[in-house]
């Protein structure tokens, strides 16, 4: 696979620390760890877990010496990533690699959308999926599972709850009043286009996106 602008032979490390967390094995690209990393990196999810596949197969010298190196000893595999993360700009994209816009829409989909809000672009994917199941009746917070997605992704059932109530303006069977606009109410009107025709599409990232509270 191509690597990405900002990849370092350095991040294998990275990687293989993740790797052996339990379950050893492959992260999911959703996954909060792999996520995590990726922003602290600047580098999609998406190419850390391709990146994780290849460090499974270690069908090259380098990587198989990483493996003979690390794989037995997480003592000093977690003293090696510590000492990684203490150089001089890790994790900083402008001293790496110039001429990337690192406005990468992966960071700012797990980014409060802004200064008055925890709610983030995943959450009103998510959100918007418990929509579909509910009546407007039972967009309460009160509603079980309310507060089971509450508790999940870390909020308060009553943001849920004022997301649900954003959403039931765009829904033109219960023809609501529209909202003035607002950095919430814009991007929540977006990921309603996105996936307000598509059910099975919203569904499945749902439920990949979730993966990331858990």
């Amino acid at each position: 696979m191509a690597n990405h602008p900002l990849w370092s032979d350095d991040y294998w490390l990275l990687l293989m620390q993740l790797y052996q967390k339990k379950p050893v094995g492959v992260k999911s690209e959703y996954s909060h760890p792999v996520v995590e990393l990726g922003i602290e990196l600047h580098i999609p999810p998406k190419t850390l877990h391709e990146q994780m596949r290849v460090l499974e197969q270690h069908d090259t010298p380098s990587l198989q010496r990483l493996w003979d190196n690390y794989a037995d000893n997480t003592r000093r595999l977690a003293r090696d990533v510590k000492r990684l993360r203490q150089m001089t700009g890790f994790g900083d994209s402008g001293l790496f690699y110039e001429g990337v816009d690192m406005a990468q829409s992966f960071e700012r989909n797990y980014r409060p959308i802004d200064q008055q809000t925890d709610i983030t672009p995943v959450m009103l994917v998510i959100i918007l999926n418990l929509y579909f199941t509910l009546t407007p009746n039972t967009m309460v917070s009160e509603t079980p599972e309310v507060l089971e997605m509450a508790s999940v992704l870390g909020i308060k059932p009553e943001q849920i709850v004022n997301v649900l109530d954003v959403y039931q303006t765009f829904d033109p069977i219960l023809k609501r009043q529209p909202l003035d606009s607002s950095p919430l109410v814009d991007e929540a009107h977006s990921t309603w286009n996105e996936y307000y025709n598509q059910p099975e599409l919203l569904q499945e990232s749902a439920e990949k996106l979730i993966e990331y509270f858990k």
